[in-house]
């Protein structure tokens, strides 16, 4: 398969579970990591190199995503959406996580559907101390091999809305009081 917007959203699904079970799943790593352009075994590859330069995949997003804004304790969630049927349901997830070194609340989204999907995110019981996060977005068209994560901010609060844009992976970041 190419290494794409579908397959990278397919990567973040897995590691959302991973998250979840991060009491029994304690590392995970990608393999083949990286390939030389032209010299590859087998595809996809995390990221390729020729002589001159290297060309991370959006995989390679995904995966560094990942890394910079993971947490210690898993805060369990429920997705609540309209549709019940189960093929929908297998195309979004989500996970929250708290690093207990900053305090910091890390909210993962992930939307493989083909339309933005709303929904309302419930933070009771834990004190923000700032109202503007951190906010990563990687969205785009399936086929896509070039997308980038993009920066931003975002209002939130105890309970805030969200729409999750279309094929998306959304990271927010959250500060909280210590």
């Amino acid at each position: 398969r190419q290494n794409n917007i579908e397959t990278a959203l397919c990567e973040a699904l897995h590691l959302a579970n991973i998250e979840r079970n991060g009491d029994i799943v304690t590392m995970t790593s990608y393999a083949p990591m990286l390939a030389k352009e032209g010299y590859t075994q087998w595809n996809p590859d995390l990221i390729y190199f020729n002589n001159t330069e290297v060309k991370p995949t959006v995989g390679y997003y995904i995966q560094k995503l990942y890394g910079q804004n993971s947490g210690n304790e898993y805060i369990p969630t429920k997705i609540h959406i309209s549709n019940n049927n189960p093929e929908i349901k297998k195309r979004i997830a989500s996970s929250i996580v708290q690093d207990n070194k900053t305090g910091d609340i890390i909210i993962k989204l992930i939307n493989i559907l083909p339309m933005t999907t709303k929904t309302v995110i419930d933070l009771s019981g834990i004190k923000i101390s700032e109202t503007t996060a951190y906010r990563a977005v990687l969205k785009g068209n399936l086929e896509n091999k070039e997308a980038k994560p993009e920066e931003s901010t975002i209002q939130v609060g105890q309970n805030f809305d969200y729409e999750m844009p279309a094929h998306s992976f959304t990271v927010i970041r959250i500060k909280t009081k210590n």
